[in-house]
């Protein structure tokens, strides 16, 4: 039986550590998206023009990065191999990433004119369940009664800060619940029917071609919802608009790209958890929001049922960097 040289030890254990930081920063990141979109929504800048600047933003860098990973697949492809990328192929990813980056984005920001941000990151947290029902539904998996309880742990806590919310806020709440609970159910499909996508070209290029679709299909909405000039936005607004492309997305995708590398999806995953807390501490600080006994709660009821969701079995799902 051979060891490892006692050398390479401290090298694994600092790649171990920079995995672990990079999963922290790109979980943190992305639980910024509520907060910046809540913060346009205060500049009176609304959730389609915000959803369209993100992609004007991160499309372009996700697109360059996508053509020098295709030029590389093709540069290491053996003669007589099928082509890396064919139509029906090109097809799917197109379809797949209007679902996930166009639908389940439209609706999860949509959401965010009604409920705070902390609340409508809670419900999106939960989209495993979806991805397990339908696994059920449509591919005969099995659910077991660990799951089950999960599910009902993180729907109780759910339930708890919605009665809380309706009382105090009203009917906007019933709304914005809806709508981030169609993106959940959305954002599930896509994770579906992305998984075999990924695993066949790889999360760099499927995103750049996911988004290459979503981009234009975000745009189009625009223009027929808005005035072009819409998009003339300046001030803390353009700062917003740089920040919703950049830093909640493009940098926490590359993040969770590299710590996957690292450390693994597992373990990524299961880091990137911290996420809501990140979103829910910004919520307060930043946003001012209500933190209530009953929002403290059903906080801990929802991370607290995700976390034995994971544990007892959470479902094969894609393992893509970028968030609704």
């Amino acid at each position: 039986m051979t060891t490892a040289p006692s050398s390479s030890l401290p090298a694994a254990r600092t790649y171990a550590w920079a995995g672990v930081a990079l999963a922290l920063l790109g979980a943190a990141f992305f639980a910024t998206k509520g907060i910046v979109i809540k913060l346009a929504l205060h500049e009176g800048i609304d959730t389609v023009t915000t959803l369209t600047w993100r992609m004007i933003v991160a499309v372009p860098i996700f697109v360059t990065v996508g053509i020098i990973g295709y030029r590389k697949k093709l540069s290491q492809r053996a003669a007589g191999a099928p082509p890396v990328l064919d139509r029906t192929t090109l097809l799917q990813v197109f379809g797949v990433g209007l679902i996930g980056y166009y639908l389940s984005s439209f609706l999860d920001f949509a959401a965010l004119e009604y409920i705070s941000a902390q609340f409508d990151r809670l419900i999106l947290l939960t989209y495993p369940f979806f991805v397990v029902l339908f696994g059920a539904i449509f591919f005969k998996r099995r659910i077991t009664v660990p799951m089950v309880a999960a599910l009902v742990v993180s729907y109780v806590g759910i339930a708890i800060i919605f009665w809380h919310d309706l009382g105090v806020e009203g009917d906007g709440v019933l709304i914005g619940a809806s709508l981030v609970f169609a993106a959940s159910i959305f954002y599930a499909t896509y994770q579906i029917l992305a998984k075999p996508l990924i695993d066949k070209l790889g999360p760099q290029l499927f995103t750049s071609l996911a988004m290459s679709a979503a981009g234009p299909a975000v745009i189009v909405h625009f223009l027929v919802t808005h005035p072009f000039g819409d998009l003339a936005v300046t001030g803390n607004g353009f700062l917003l608009m740089l920040a919703i492309g950049t830093i909640s997305t493009v940098l926490p995708a590359y993040c969770i790209s590299a710590a996957i590398g690292l450390i693994g999806p597992e373990r990524t995953a299961i880091i990137g958890n911290v996420s809501p807390i990140v979103t829910v501490t910004l919520a307060i600080a930043v946003l001012g929001e209500a933190f209530t006994i009953y929002h403290a709660i059903g906080t801990v009821l929802v991370l607290g049922g995700v976390y034995l969701f994971a544990r007892k079995g959470k479902p094969k799902i894609a393992d893509q960097e970028v968030e609704p």
